[in-house]
């Protein structure tokens, strides 16, 4: 975390458009982690109340996207080994699945750090 590999990480941002991110359903995920038994996974990222550090929960979601990113490169690999060595349609099978569990949930995360970033930047400037 104390290097600058982490700190080019944390301002990643694969997709920056909000209207493709519509296009391509992360409101749609968003609602599933809300409303779903994933909620309850990271209460870390969780605004509490008025006094909630919004730099701490940056650092917690960009932990959590840079994990996702990690776990969907990981198994990548397997996905593309199970496609060439065992079956084309048990690969892709993995493939989506790893799409919807990990890459859908880190673009959720750089669009949630977007908007924590542009309401922290609004609140500076007031002060």
């Amino acid at each position: 975390m104390k290097t600058r590999f982490y700190s080019k990480l944390s301002n990643l941002n694969f997709i920056t458009s909000e209207k493709i991110n519509r296009k391509i359903g992360i409101k749609n995920i968003k609602w599933v982690i809300e409303n779903t038994f994933f909620k309850f996974f990271n209460q870390k990222i969780k605004i509490k109340n008025s006094k909630t550090d919004f730099f701490e929960i940056r650092e917690e979601m960009t932990r959590a996207e840079i994990s996702h990113l990690m776990a969907f490169i990981f198994v990548l690999f397997f996905c593309f080994y199970y496609s060439l060595k065992i079956n084309i349609v048990f690969g892709s099978m993995i493939f989506i699945i790893n799409i919807l569990m990990n890459l859908y949930p880190s673009l959720l995360q750089q669009q949630n750090k977007r908007r924590i970033d542009k309401f922290t930047k609004r609140h500076l400037l007031r002060e």
